[in-house]
């Protein structure tokens, strides 16, 4: 009998956070560098194409789910109205998002210590962020009906994206730092009340 779909990616989920779980242990104690996706699989007990099956590249382990977090962000963007402002419904989407990130705070923090250490893993994440740019200023051209020569959609896409890594940033790195939607609450203030240098 076949494996209902519900349990079929629910076993998936949970062999893919075997893996990142496994991955951020290595890493952690042998470097990024120096651990091989072949011990990494080996370690969760996996052969090491079926690696391949979850993850694109070993800096993906790092990075998460990047993919997912977009799908997210876009998900919360459509909610919003198209008449709403692009920008209060971005800073909406964004904290929403943000919420996420408090409820894995811990593995979070691995992965920004583990990628702070990583060039490699450091130009992956700039390059998904190009992409999620790219991504994200495509669907406010799409709500506001633009064309293709606006910069104002890319232009809205990069301060949000900007806003949410700084927030991130500071979060991970501030002891007491506030709530991570709240940082990215006041970014996005700080940005549309035009923000003035200290």
């Amino acid at each position: 009998m076949a494996e209902p779909t519900g349990l079929r990616e629910r076993n998936k989920h949970e062999r893919r956070r075997r893996l990142e779980d496994v991955a951020l242990d290595l890493f952690e104690r042998d470097g990024f560098d120096k651990t091989t996706i072949e011990l990494i699989a080996a370690e969760a007990g996996l052969a090491p194409r079926t690696f391949f099956s979850y993850f694109a590249t070993k800096d993906d382990l790092v990075l998460g789910d990047y993919s997912e977090r977009l799908d997210r962000i876009l998900t919360e963007l459509d909610e919003h109205p198209e008449e709403e402002p692009a920008w209060d419904a971005l800073r909406a989407s964004f904290a929403a998002v943000a919420s996420d990130y408090e409820s894995e705070e811990h593995r979070i923090r691995r992965r920004f210590t583990i990628m702070a250490n990583s060039p490699s893993v450091i130009a992956r994440s700039l390059h998904l962020q190009a992409g999620w740019e790219q991504t994200l200023a495509e669907r406010l051209a799409a709500r506001s009906g633009t064309g293709v020569d606006d910069p104002t959609p890319r232009l809205l896409a990069a301060m949000a994206l900007a806003i949410m890594r700084v927030s991130l940033q500071h979060w991970l790195i501030t002891p007491n730092a506030p709530a991570l939607p709240e940082l990215v609450q006041h970014g996005f203030a700080q940005l549309a009340s035009g923000l003035t240098p200290p």
